[in-house]
């Protein structure tokens, strides 16, 4: 679905612009994620289980990202939820570090500011992320769709790999005071870079809404969240939609906190060659997602596949490449890295081309509803990437408990994920485009995406 005639169509610059703003959201995110993390437990020799408590707490939060989008519905502008969600995500950073600092004298009390730090960095991030890739649906045409996802994650993960550059020479070596200087001085920048691509980008208002016969619109305006949400969620693709993010995210953040102590368990692999392990697994997910970028472009135009194709193959060779592991847990002379990467491939391929997915179905259910269809994804989502961690190491855990010997454990928990896996991808199966959307994907006519995954 593409976006109504008098819309301001999104072009390259636009979508760069959208993408700056999701750089900085991503900066101030890994600085509480993990400089924070590691600060909490090396400087303070705090238990491990409060940082993860906190980032937890902030996937919880963002059980509120139908509502944000079902506001910025109802508002017809996303500039206001992005702008207002980069301010609460920077205080709730700067909150944090001084949490943090307060932590050395007073654990209890800084634990409890902390709590209310990652509450509004949850809030700031579904604010923001959620209008964004809403925005995203109802601008960008489908047949940018593939690249303009791309684009948006490979530029939050610059900004990922930036802000720990900077902010690691920053605060080294570490004191209270550098640190919240620093946190300080990324909110501010972040805040301001934001405000410079939001300006003017929403000149015509929500096109979705504004060419709406008035009596759809007046409706449209008269529901409360229930009711819109309601409506959502009666829509089989929405729904189905929803089971398979939530499936194939919690595959995918399951394999993160168990593939490093795995190779280092039972492969013998020292700290520094784990981490060139998740190095290699990051570099494949680049390639899958470059990949489907390019089989969106009008070069191509389709003759690699839908974007459907993408995901369900996606979710099947990453579900073939967990098998791997499996392998890999039973047999020494397996080769990890390079099962690694395919990996990787694997999963950047699905997750572009579930976003493309996720764009063209947000739209396609409906105009004035984007964002609430959006939020429900990203709560999907963010429940999954929640559960996936805790789960990962969990049914670790747990069968170590049960079978004793790490090959059999790692090898039953990595099977787990590849059912995982192949039950998304027979969800995604069923999501079925209509006839128009089957078409391949030209640059001169419309066709997918969600601007994100995200996330």
């Amino acid at each position: 679905m593409s976006a109504p005639m008098n819309a301001q169509v999104f072009g390259w610059l636009q979508i760069i612009r959208l993408g700056l703003i999701q750089a900085c959201l991503g900066a101030v995110v890994v600085v509480t994620t993990s400089t924070l993390n590691r600060i909490m437990v090396v400087e303070l020799a705090l238990p491990a289980l409060l940082p993860g408590f906190l980032v937890a707490w902030h996937y919880a939060v963002q059980m509120v990202r139908p509502r944000m989008g079902f506001g910025a519905d109802k508002g017809r502008r996303s500039t206001p939820w992005m702008m207002g969600g980069m301010l609460v995500l920077g205080m709730g950073g700067v909150m944090a570090a001084s949490a943090t600092v307060w932590m050395a004298t007073q654990p209890f009390y800084g634990a409890l500011l902390a709590w209310l730090s990652f509450s509004l960095i949850g809030l700031g991030v579904s604010a923001c992320g959620t209008s964004l890739l809403a925005l995203m649906a109802k601008r960008v045409p489908d047949e940018r769709r593939a690249p303009a996802a791309t684009t948006l994650w490979l530029m939050m993960i610059v900004g990922f790999a930036v802000t720990a550059g900077v902010v690691g020479k920053l605060i080294d070596p570490y004191s209270p005071q550098v640190l919240l200087q620093v946190s300080a001085g990324l909110s501010l920048v972040t805040a301001c870079i934001t405000a410079l691509c939001l300006w003017g980008l929403e000149k015509d208002g929500d096109p979705s809404i504004a060419v709406a016969p008035s009596a759809s619109t007046d409706r449209l305006q008269k529901q409360n969240f229930k009711e819109a949400f309601q409506e959502v969620w009666a829509e089989p693709a929405a729904r189905t939609f929803t089971v398979f993010v939530f499936m194939s995210m919690l595959a995918y953040s399951a394999q993160d906190l168990i593939l490093e102590p795995f190779a280092g368990a039972v492969h013998g692999f020292t700290p520094g060659q784990t981490t060139q392990l998740s190095g290699w697994h990051h570099m494949g997910v680049l390639i899958g997602m470059l990949a489907v970028a390019g089989a969106g472009s009008r070069w191509v135009a389709g003759r690699l596949g839908s974007v459907q194709a993408w995901m369900v193959g996606g979710c099947l060779f990453s579900a073939l490449a967990t098998v791997g592991l499996v392998s890999s847990a039973l047999s020494v002379d397996w080769p990890l890295k390079a099962n690694v990467v395919f990996l990787g491939v694997a999963n950047g391929a699905f997750s572009i081309a579930a976003i493309a997915t996720m764009m063209r179905l947000a739209g396609e259910g409906g105009a004035g509803r984007e964002g609430t269809r959006m939020g429900l994804w990203g709560a999907a989502q963010a429940a999954a990437f929640g559960l996936g961690g805790l789960l990962g190491t969990a049914a670790s855990d747990l069968a170590h408990a049960l079978l004793g010997e790490q090959r059999t454990a790692y090898a039953a928990v990595f099977g787990l994920q590849a059912l995982m896996f192949a039950v998304s991808a027979a969800v995604a199966v069923r999501l079925r485009a209509r006839p128009a959307q089957r078409q391949p994907l030209r640059f001169d006519g419309p066709v997918l995406l969600k601007g994100g995954s995200s996330s």
